[in-house]
């Protein structure tokens, strides 16, 4: 295994951040990672990971801390923007809690990327900055040329959805503006085993459907990928010198009912929803841009067995 130079992954305890450090250290980097105090337990876990004591070192860090991101960017080859807020319940200040912090953080580490003359940038984005438009067509797919409306995100107070929409434009701004080599990325539902001990939202979604005992569900259309394909779509977008613009990460489009039909086959004694009401139709998604760089997905049953496995084992499901 070859010396692979030195990265730096924002929101390093994050879900997904922590899935792609695991790959990058195994792969040979070295990697810097950011986060809110690198001796606070959540953080463990990284410090056991496969070539983490000679090759991983955090950083105490603050997205709106300018100089903290600089001291963590430096010396790296590339940086990995990972970090972002995401809202648990709802936010009362949004602007403040929510925008704020997404776009001055994204910007923050920008400058920073620039100072430090970092040769390529991968800015995790997400599915959230081009599902939000109101009057698509029913039969039009969406892709890397769609954007969220973000008018509508506001009128409808989707403020996650507006801060991902205005960090991912600002980002390409800035980049426009400097000439910094950025790529993104944009994930859609994102699930599968986690390395952290805190509950990200996504996986509380699944969690939900196995635990809730819903009487009625909608059977919406869900666009699902594992959290391991997009650190691997996220190492591919950085290695691969002909990566350019927006990528969306989607591995499989499949129905609430669908998802719970494999899961009750294998782990009959959950108390899945009860019935099924059909949801309004919504737009496809094709990840076929990234697919045709030679990115490769799991299939969905994987997918699920591992998310539950992984939420076993950490006393999720218990009644």
């Amino acid at each position: 295994m070859g010396e692979k130079g030195k990265v730096c992954v924002t929101g390093a305890g994050g879900y997904v951040a922590s899935w792609l450090i695991k790959l990058l250290l195994s792969d040979g980097y070295t990697v810097h990672g950011t986060v809110r105090n690198p001796g606070d337990d959540k953080n463990a876990h990284l410090k056991s990971l496969e070539n983490a004591p000679e090759k991983l070192k955090l950083f105490k860090a603050d997205l709106l801390d300018f100089d903290s991101i600089l001291a963590a960017v430096k010396g790296c080859d590339g940086v990995f923007h990972v970090a972002c807020p995401v809202p648990s319940s709802s936010v009362p200040n949004p602007e403040v809690e929510l925008v704020a912090p997404a776009l001055e953080g994204t910007l923050n580490v920008l400058k920073a990327c620039s100072e430090e003359k970092v040769k390529r940038v991968v800015v995790v984005s997400s599915a959230a900055a081009f599902m939000m438009k109101p009057n698509l067509a029913d039969d039009q797919v969406m892709d890397e040329t769609c954007w969220s409306d973000k008018e509508y995100c506001k009128k409808t107070n989707n403020w996650y959805c507006y801060s991902k929409t205005v960090a991912e434009s600002e980002a390409w701004e800035y980049a426009k503006k400097t000439g910094l080599d950025v790529v993104t990325l944009l994930p859609t539902l994102v699930i599968g085993p986690m390395l952290q001990q805190a509950v990200n939202a996504s996986s509380l979604a699944l969690i939900k459907i196995l635990k809730e005992g819903f009487e009625e569900m909608e059977n919406t259309l869900r666009k699902i990928v594992d959290v391991r394909d997009v650190a691997g779509g996220l190492k591919l977008v950085y290695e691969k010198p002909e990566a350019e613009g927006r990528y969306i990460c989607m591995a499989h489009m499949v129905k609430t009912q669908d998802m719970v039909e494999i899961l009750r086959g294998i782990y009959p004694y959950y108390k899945y929803p009860k019935s099924f009401k059909e949801a309004k139709k919504t737009s496809k998604v094709s990840s076929e841009k990234l697919q045709k760089l030679g990115w490769k997905y799991r299939p969905v049953e994987e997918t699920l067995v591992d998310s539950v496995e992984s939420y076993k084992q950490a006393g999720l499901l218990d009644s």
